[in-house]
């Protein structure tokens, strides 16, 4: 997800959508453990998708 498209979310929305991220990536990284997944790439670009979601969240918080 690029950051123009984080930016349109809003700010509960984007906070719910961090929480379904992060358990997302919690249970990938889980399965990658047991079984590896057919293209490891994702748990790397999902990362990074949570930290943009993060950072856009902290950074309007500090504009308030």
């Amino acid at each position: 997800m690029k950051i123009a498209e984080i930016r349109e979310i809003a700010t509960n929305e984007l906070a719910e959508r961090i929480e379904a991220e992060v358990a997302n990536y919690n249970q990938m990284v889980l399965n990658h453990s047991i079984s590896p997944l057919d293209n490891p790439a994702q748990i790397k670009k999902l990362r990074r998708t949570i930290a943009r979601m993060k950072a856009e969240l902290r950074q309007r918080e500090l504009n308030k």
